[in-house]
């Protein structure tokens, strides 16, 4: 793929809205470097499957730091898909979490050790529980967007899937629903294209070019963004959360991302050659640029590499789900 030149003039209109270059760098090195210990730990005994979103660290990063978390209807709701540990990071979850789920470890916060990694889920902050089937999470969306809609307020829907996907009837559910005449959500329905779903080609998935733009016949404002410009991203998604926040209406959004890894540890992991690399072109602006020095960068690597591993370190110590709880959380309880 081409790589793009992240524009001044741009970085100037985020850092008027709040963008932090440093912060954002720091949050995107940390998901690089525990997306790539994770994927270390499906090729030992330290877990048994991975799947996560090496390449989407840009704009996953920026989302979050976007996020007015918070818990009930007066924040914002999140439907996310299993590429989401920038995001997850970047609202404050400790690297560590991710790592215990990935062992299968009681102390795993979101699931107790019994689910795939990158599937969170923490009611706190209003992040609704991640699936493995995929794109349902679209059709649950305006759901708690209809919900924020009666409650009033600025709280907003937002979720998350892949291209691929959104060629179910899920997607196209969303769209349906969130735009019925006198009844419009606010929601933010984003499609992060990778261009591949698992091993097949865009092309052999969809008949056209841009998705976000199906919105357009349902009435919903839409756009793309180029996912791997973390600048771009930022303002792409400030403006898109302000119109769905103060307008009360949908908006669909399309980020172009790429996929620096397999789809998942089924098929390998392997690296992709030839993609466009977001942390790549961040560090080359942040030299060049803002004149950070490469040893000053390098060291910030090191630091969450060795983080990575002291947590891996105590993960290991940490026991396991007992057999005993196997079917706890699968009905509710105290009755109907």
């Amino acid at each position: 793929m081409a790589k793009a030149s992240i524009k001044t003039s741009a970085f100037e209109l985020a850092k008027s809205r709040q963008f932090k270059a440093m912060k954002v760098y720091h949050n995107m090195v940390k998901a690089r470097v525990l997306e790539q210990r994770l994927i270390k730990m499906s090729k030992s005994e330290d877990g048994f499957f991975w799947i996560g979103g090496p390449g989407e660290e840009a704009f996953n990063t920026v989302l979050g730091q976007l996020i007015h978390k918070g818990q009930g209807l007066d924040y914002d709701y999140m439907h996310f898909h299993y590429r989401q540990s920038a995001t997850l990071l970047a609202l404050g979850m400790p690297m560590i979490d991710a790592i215990r789920q990935m062992n299968n470890k009681v102390t795993d916060p979101f699931s107790q050790g019994r689910n795939f990694v990158n599937h969170f889920v923490k009611k706190e902050w209003n992040v609704m529980p991640i699936t493995s089937p995929i794109e349902t999470q679209y059709a649950i969306a305006p759901g708690t967007a209809w919900a924020q809609k009666r409650h009033g307020g600025k709280g907003i829907t937002i979720v998350t899937g892949g291209d691929a996907g959104s060629a179910e009837g899920d997607f196209a559910s969303c769209l349906n629903f969130s735009s019925r005449p006198g009844m419009e959500l606010p929601i933010l329905i984003i499609v992060t294209n990778n261009q591949f779903g698992i091993s097949t080609p865009f092309q052999q998935v969809h008949g056209d070019k841009i998705i976000a733009k199906r919105a357009e016949a349902f009435g919903i404002q839409w756009d793309t963004v180029d996912g791997n410009d973390p600048i771009a991203s930022y303002n792409k998604l400030y403006e898109a959360m302000e119109y769905v926040r103060f307008s009360r209406r949908p908006f669909c959004l399309e980020a172009y991302v790429s996929r620096l890894h397999g789809h998942s540890s089924s098929s390998g992991a392997a690296v992709v050659e030839g993609e466009r690399d977001c942390l790549d072109e961040f560090e080359q602006f942040l030299r060049t640029q803002l004149m950070i020095e490469k040893n000053d960068l390098q060291e910030i690597r090191k630091q969450y590499e060795q983080e990575a591993l002291e947590a891996l370190k105590q993960v290991r110590q940490e026991p396991y789900p007992d057999a005993s709880t196997i079917y706890e959380h699968t009905f509710a309880q105290g009755g109907n």
